[in-house]
């Protein structure tokens, strides 16, 4: 959850934003060696009156700023790759919702189930109770069984949306005529909170995402209790 004056990310809630999390630390790293070290070039042929004649046509430093930006590119590009193919893996998820983005709500479908869905709408602020978070809860929340790979397939029924939860890593288009995929694994019980990320009209920022993630016995107890309400 989110928090005024923060300037990080998140807590992480799945094992892809773990990884998300830790580039990110190892990309600002080097990004921070360059500016330090570009820094302390500039400022030390200002501050000095000498010079080399020699710095403009030495072959020695042209090998060096065209190997070392190489290096530090794979360096960056390796590990990236990694996550980028992790977050495309799909493999044997244990439950699949179908999120469908609506001007202004998003509804839900549990596929694996043959009459589970519902739409969830924000709670006005009116009618919030105590505790509860101003233009991000809703109504009914996506529960999922926490351990388990959920599958999210995404679209829309009127306009560009995108479905996204930060703490699990997971943002995806919402594209009108197309079905796109996405997953996740709730690595801990708990409430996560999205945003439609994606300006889709005139109350784009009252769609809210709350997804609930549970242990497995009580995400049989919630489904069965929605079938028997259905």
């Amino acid at each position: 959850m989110a928090h005024p004056t923060q300037l990080g990310f998140q807590d992480a809630a799945s094992p892809v934003m773990e990884e998300l999390l830790h580039f990110h630390d190892h990309a600002l790293m080097i990004v921070f060696l360059i500016s330090t070290l570009v820094l302390y070039i500039i400022i030390a042929m200002v501050s000095t009156k000498l010079t080399n004649k020699y710095i403009l046509d030495s072959q020695e430093i042209e090998i060096v700023w065209t190997v070392l930006p190489a290096v530090i590119l794979v360096l960056i590009a390796l590990p990236s790759l990694r996550i980028l193919y992790l977050m495309d893996e799909i493999n044997d998820p244990h439950l699949t919702i179908k999120a469908m983005g609506h001007q202004w709500y998003w509804s839900y479908e549990y596929t694996d189930y043959q009459d589970l869905g519902f739409d969830s709408y924000m709670v006005p602020t009116q009618d919030l109770a105590p505790g509860q978070f101003r233009l991000l809860e809703t109504d009914h929340r996506m529960v999922v069984p926490m351990e388990s790979p959920i599958r999210i397939l995404v679209s829309a029924e009127d306009v560009l949306h995108s479905w996204a939860v930060p703490s699990l890593g997971v943002k995806m288009d919402a594209v009108p005529g197309r079905l796109n995929q996405t997953a996740f694994i709730a690595s801990r019980p708990g409430v996560f909170y999205g945003q439609c990320s994606e300006i889709c009209g005139a109350n784009h920022s009252f769609m809210p995402i709350v997804v609930e993630a549970v242990p497995l016995k009580h995400f049989e107890d919630w489904s069965s209790l929605m079938l028997e309400d259905a």
